[in-house]
């Protein structure tokens, strides 16, 4: 994913982010929460919200390569590699020396 793509998904889940909190500060207004514990709520929402969404944004960006072998856990993750980078860690992974337990 290149760099452009990946500043338009981050702005995007702010902005998903924001229009989420806000909405919930909109209905707790209603109840007549006051406004300093609207504002700690929206914020915490926001907060939440982001955290999630980028973890997902991470995680769809991200590459593992693992080790075939069975019963070995040697792995390496990626994230915005280019396909000559990610085709020398995966022979890395296919090729590094076993662990034997």
């Amino acid at each position: 994913m290149n760099n452009t793509r990946h500043r338009a998904l981050t702005t995007g889940a702010v902005a998903v982010s924001a229009a989420l909190a806000i909405g919930i500060g909109v209905q707790l207004s209603g109840y007549g929460v006051p406004v300093a514990l609207l504002l700690a709520c929206c914020l915490s929402c926001m907060a939440t919200f982001s955290s999630l969404l980028f973890r997902v944004i991470g995680a769809w960006s991200t590459t593992t390569h693992r080790c075939t072998r069975p019963g070995c856990d040697f792995h390496v993750s990626l994230t915005h590699a280019d396909s000559a980078e990610t085709r020398r860690w995966q022979e890395i992974a296919a090729h590094h020396p076993h662990r034997t337990h």
